[in-house]
């Protein structure tokens, strides 16, 4: 039946074009968004799992910053620490020549006192963010080094633990006082050791120039034991220092590695295919230009009408 009143043809030609439309304006928008799932209408599932995986990587993201500041304190540290060994080194290197007969102690010691004030700089200066980890007080130091969702959902951030020891074979060149400032008579060269009639001796208050003629070849091998017994603790202290800075290291590495295969997961539940897209979104542009044409052919048979009641 023709009718002027209800075009049969027109509606249908219209249904297809609208729905072509709707399609037409998914697929752009992953196209231009590169997602295939980009609210939860889309997919509540993945778009769930994504969101939850995206707040992780956040905070992995956190947790690299927070590791490269805990590398950028230790390596201060090992710098410091080796620093310091090159000093004693030149300490010791100055006992041994203060030990040859006819040479000016005196002289010595005042490249000796210059040195053992270097020490003090280095221990002082060794600080980064605040925090001194070869001076001060003793005591564990933490850094961040992971985070971590168990199986139930529960989230924690994991740290690292580096004891700080301040005995005379610790890791601390000086201790504290336990109010937050260096004292000299503790760590491993505050450390005293008992010296044959001068009494206590530590490499920060070493002085030559008090030894008597009759001790003094007994005083000079006291010194350089002193000075070797401190390389030894500055050297182990240095190795620690070393093996947490290499943990840090490799920690970060994992971490960064960790964010690029959640953000890959991540990506296969919820980036567009744009090769899909392109194609699709090419088929229903064509698709589009045949429903308009049907949609004009559908509005323009009725016209055909007229002819009927021409004369």
């Amino acid at each position: 039946m023709t009718s002027i009143l209800t075009n049969n043809a027109a509606m249908t030609a219209l249904q297809t074009l609208r729905s072509i439309d709707s399609s037409m304006e998914d697929t752009q928008a992953r196209v231009s968004s590169g997602l295939r799932v980009g609210t939860a209408s889309d997919n509540a599932a993945y778009w769930s799992i994504a969101t939850t995986m995206r707040s992780d990587n956040m905070a992995l993201s956190a947790v690299q910053d927070a590791l490269g500041l805990g590398g950028a304190k230790v390596d201060t540290s090992y710098a410091a620490m080796e620093s310091a060994i090159e000093v004693v080194k030149e300490i010791k290197a100055k006992v041994v020549a203060a030990t040859e007969e006819g040479v000016d102690k005196s002289k010595i010691q005042e490249e000796i006192d210059q040195l053992q004030e270097q020490l003090r700089s280095i221990s002082e200066s060794a600080s980064f963010s605040g925090e001194n980890w070869i001076a001060g007080d003793a005591g564990p130091k933490t850094v961040v080094s992971g985070f971590v969702r168990d199986s139930n959902g529960a989230v924690m951030v994991k740290t690292t633990e580096y004891t700080l020891d301040d005995a005379a074979d610790g890791n601390l060149l000086f201790g504290g006082d336990g109010a937050g400032n260096i004292e000299y008579t503790t760590g491993i060269l505050g450390t005293v050791s008992a010296f044959t009639t001068v009494g206590d001796v530590s490499v920060d208050t070493l002085d030559i120039t008090v030894f008597d003629d009759a001790d003094m070849a007994v005083n000079m091998q006291e010194s350089l034991d002193l000075v070797e017994n401190a390389l030894q603790s500055m050297t182990s202290a240095a190795a620690e220092l070393g093996s947490i800075s290499m943990r840090i290291e490799l920690q970060e590495n994992f971490v960064s590695t960790l964010t690029d295969s959640i953000d890959s997961g991540v990506g296969r539940l919820v980036d567009a295919d744009m090769n899909e897209e392109s194609t699709r979104l090419k088929a229903l542009q064509t698709q589009q230009q045949l429903a308009i044409q049907s949609l004009s052919i559908a509005n323009t048979a009725s016209e055909s009408i007229l002819t009927l009641f021409r004369q």
